[in-house]
């Protein structure tokens, strides 16, 4: 079966106007739509044709000769866990024990933020900044163009896509601003919850 373009869990509009519906659809519409299009493309009559979207992805890491298809299957994967990072009304700290965990890893969620929003900063090009569970702790991991955090024992809570598509249209060069404003107004604190629940 063809891989598909994931449903948004939200309408285009949903975000307006921290994160606009003219954003979404290019973002979603095109770009993460084209990564699915390219990638049935280049796995048709391959043995990778048939399995899953995570199965491709381990098949073809680290491999130069497929890095096009690592490229595509991978961005696949993370813009559907980015549209999952955020939600309509989002926004503010955490409660609950994942509130807690960022308190004690960061000293304070506004430290949190902030060393959040200076790996974006910091992030040279494209790429994505990540919240994660590595064997257990709490840390904030950037990566790379299509790259995700996928060391043993590392499992992603929620992400930021800091690709200048992804929100060059609302933010223009103020990629700081943005990643700000997702935590004020968009961050989906009950997905990177249900995420590190599973790690338990």
């Amino acid at each position: 079966m063809a891989f598909e373009l994931p449903p948004l869990p939200y309408a285009e509009d949903a975000l307006e106007p921290d994160y606009s519906a003219r954003t979404i659809s290019f973002h979603y519409g095109k770009h993460h739509k084209t990564y699915v299009d390219t990638l049935n493309k280049l796995v048709a009559g391959t043995d990778l044709e048939g399995q899953t979207l995570e199965a491709v992805i381990m098949a073809v890491a680290g491999k130069p000769d497929k890095q096009a298809v690592f490229n595509n299957a991978a961005q696949v994967w993370n813009h559907t866990f980015f549209w999952n990072s955020m939600k309509p009304g989002g926004g503010g700290a955490p409660t609950g024990a994942l509130g807690d965990e960022i308190v004690v890893a960061f000293g304070s969620y506004a430290e949190f933020v902030e060393a959040f929003k200076a790996a974006a900063a910091g992030r040279f090009g494209s790429g994505w900044v990540w919240l994660v569970a590595d064997n257990g702790d709490l840390k904030i991991v950037s990566t790379s163009n299509a790259e995700m955090p996928a060391a043993p024992g590392v499992t992603p809570l929620l992400v930021v896509d800091v690709w200048e598509h992804a929100y060059y249209l609302d933010y223009q060069n103020l990629r700081p601003g943005y990643a700000q404003v997702f935590f004020d107004k968009l961050v989906n604190w009950d997905f990177a919850a249900m995420n590190r629940a599973n790690t338990k």
